[in-house]
């Protein structure tokens, strides 16, 4: 990229050795970040014990969120140390209890509505948090997305549905012929569950970016209170069996790579937006397809390349690329 000033087109300044670092580890973030995403479905595939998943999902979440802090307590001292006197102000650690209740809300009404509605219904109802996302971002940053941004976020969606309803089949899984159903108590959970799914995303975002402080100690007050709210539906879920029973190396696996992301959605929303982790997510699904191809023998069917053509599509309108 080539910016010219104003001295004439044959004064041409070439961006620096460290911006171009910065934008090749950018770069590099967000491809570990849609990789990790990708990642998640199979590697959850490769624990399973019998077809059953045999660990306290609760558990795992936990750990997850112990793991953020405990690597944002660490980034904080090796880089940051020098710029924050360790004073931690209520005032500036409360806000994150908010989305610490939002986001354990959200992962109880996906078990909740599992009562309401099939799976497949769930899986392709639950692309509206790309809508109510946009709608919030919108609103709440005082974003004005031009006509030609919104078609792009409503590919994405679109993109979410087919993926959703039959990107992907397993081959080696007998056909149910599960009948499709929603009742109208889980059409208004599916309403509640993405409003909370997109006022706790432009929520934190605009914390993280409204307080002046090093963004890894904004990651200590938020997972700080991510392991109080997740510890308490842990006790309060009474599992039936041991805290660890179940774990093997491909869990392991799964808590430093979700832990990892984690991190890295919240550099995206501190220096990008919640738009860009939209297109990650979105990305993340193809990634998953194929990994699901390449490991786990399932076929891609048709919707699947039509959902990577939506995506492409949509990355063009947005980006203008």
């Amino acid at each position: 990229m080539f910016v010219v000033n104003n001295m004439g087109p044959e004064e041409i300044s070439h961006p620096s050795t460290s911006e171009m670092l910065r934008g090749a580890l950018w770069g590099l973030m967000l491809m570990v970040s849609v990789l990790i995403y990708g990642s998640h479905a199979p590697l959850i595939s490769l624990c399973r014990v019998e077809g059953q998943i045999p660990f306290s999902s609760s558990s795992v979440v936990l750990l997850i969120e112990f793991c953020k802090l405990v690597m944002s307590s660490v980034m904080l001292l090796l880089w940051d140390r020098k710029s924050v006197k360790l004073q931690f102000s209520w005032q500036l650690a409360v806000p994150y209890a908010l989305p610490a209740i939002l986001y354990g809300t959200n992962n109880n009404l996906v078990v909740h509505m599992q009562h309401f509605m099939d799976p497949s219904s769930f899986q392709v109802l639950s692309n509206l948090k790309i809508v109510s996302t946009a709608l919030m971002y919108s609103f709440f940053l005082r974003q004005n997305l031009s006509m030609r941004k919104w078609l792009a976020l409503s590919l994405l969606m679109v993109a979410g549905v087919f993926y959703s309803y039959g990107g992907i089949h397993d081959l080696e899984e007998p056909s149910t012929n599960t009948e499709l159903y929603i009742s109208l108590q889980g059409l208004l959970l599916m309403v509640i569950y993405c409003f909370i799914s997109g006022l706790s995303a432009v929520y934190t975002e605009v914390t993280l970016k409204t307080q002046k402080i090093p963004l890894n100690l904004q990651n200590i007050f938020l997972y700080s209170f991510g392991i109080i709210v997740n510890f308490v539906v842990h006790v309060t879920g009474s599992p039936s069996s041991g805290f660890l029973d179940g774990f093997s190396l491909w869990v392991l696996v799964i808590i430093i790579s979700q832990a990892l992301n984690g991190l890295i959605m919240s550099a995206v929303m501190k220096h990008s937006s919640n738009l860009t982790r939209l297109f990650i997510i979105s990305f993340s699904m193809l990634v998953n397809g194929l990994l699901s191809y390449l490991l786990l023998q399932i076929q891609l069917t048709l919707l699947f390349f039509a959902a990577a053509v939506l995506i492409g599509f949509a990355v063009y309108l947005f980006y203008g690329i």
